[in-house]
């Protein structure tokens, strides 16, 4: 998978996104601060949320109260914390100025239409939308890469979606998620990477992390996740739904550096590296008497031992071998044996 020239997959280290979202709270200069401030943190992608209301909800959504937005309606929410059109084009032309990608996550015909006009060069589907098929299918049908978030789903649920994206015969990765804002370890499903890896072996799988802490998303590299999104402020001393499971700057570096340091790991074989050869050396152990042996004794397993270093001609490993076998010459305790020492 790419997304404008950048690989994604299990050979590459994984792709951060930063999520700016709603927490600018609607206020244009502040969205591209925050914006800025990711891009000096290392971050390569920044995602926005593009909310045209009127074409995204219905009245009833005036009387809708999230969990995690403080008594305000849904619509009041993205009422207040939405750019217009003209401040999102100039916010992705701000960020395309720091050298970053801009993606974004439509929530209606509209906003994904818009953002297609705009020339983003990838698709991000919220995990609210995951089963929204119409709305998976218009917006597979711009035939760009779909990232998608999989937050309060199954395995069964997904399959349509999925197909849709399948049928499009366009690229697509699949986020595991847990929609708590922000969402305790026993909510979150680490498993999810493993499972949604082995239902859609197509799929790019990733981790949309609300927890609190790089901890989970970084576990989740180690379970094959190639795409890691969190939610990014400039500051968690601020108000809004989604800022106490945001990441800011210093805490972005860090999961950008650890997370290609699992990756570095993860890729590395089960044996003796070369480096840790001199440790070896003197960390592995020799076969030795442990006693003062005479010429033609044979060797019981109570006659050695093995100790370090490991600079002995028999190694540790091999004591097993050395029972049983007649000393050719005699030898006192603690010294290394050889193998010329045996018939």
């Amino acid at each position: 998978m790419q997304i404008r020239g950048r690989k994604i997959g299990p050979e590459h280290p994984p792709l951060v996104i930063a999520e700016i979202g709603i927490n600018h709270g609607g206020d244009l200069d502040l969205a591209r601060h925050m914006v800025t401030l990711a891009a000096r943190s290392g971050a390569e992608v920044v995602k926005h949320q593009t909310h045209f209301i009127e074409d995204e909800m219905t009245e009833e959504a005036k009387v809708v109260l999230p969990p995690n937005a403080g008594g305000k309606s849904i619509w009041e929410v993205m009422e207040e914390c939405a750019l217009s059109a003209d401040e999102e084009v100039l916010l992705k032309a701000h960020a395309e100025a720091e050298g970053l990608i801009y993606i974004s996550t439509p929530f209606s015909r509209a906003a994904a239409d818009f953002l297609d006009e705009q020339g983003v060069p990838a698709f991000k589907v919220g995990s609210g939308e995951a089963d929204h098929l119409p709305l998976i299918r218009h917006v597979a049908a711009k035939r760009k890469p779909v990232i998608m978030s999989t937050g309060m789903q199954d395995i069964g649920s997904l399959a349509r979606s999925v197909a849709i994206l399948e049928e499009a015969g366009i690229d697509y990765a699949l986020l595991e998620c847990t929609n708590l804002y922000p969402s305790p370890p026993e909510t979150v499903s680490l498993k999810g990477v493993t499972e949604l890896r082995k239902a859609f072996p197509n799929a790019i799988v990733g981790f949309s992390d609300h927890s609190m802490g790089p901890e989970m998303a970084l576990a989740s590299v180690a379970l094959g996740a190639c795409i890691l999104e969190r939610h990014f402020t400039d500051s968690r001393y601020r108000e809004g739904p989604d800022i106490s499971c945001s990441m800011d700057p210093a805490e972005l570096r860090h999961l950008i550096d650890c997370s290609r340091e699992v990756h570095v790991a993860l890729h590395n074989e089960k044996r003796r590296s070369a480096p840790e050869e001199a440790v070896y050396r003197f960390a592995r152990t020799s076969v030795v008497a442990d006693c003062d042996l005479p010429k033609g004794h044979v060797i019981e397993e109570a006659d050695i031992w093995a100790r370090r270093p490991g600079s002995g001609e028999i190694a540790g490993h091999e004591f097993d071998d050395v029972v049983g076998k007649r000393l050719t010459r005699a030898v006192t305790r603690n010294s290394q044996l050889k193998w010329a020492d045996l018939e």
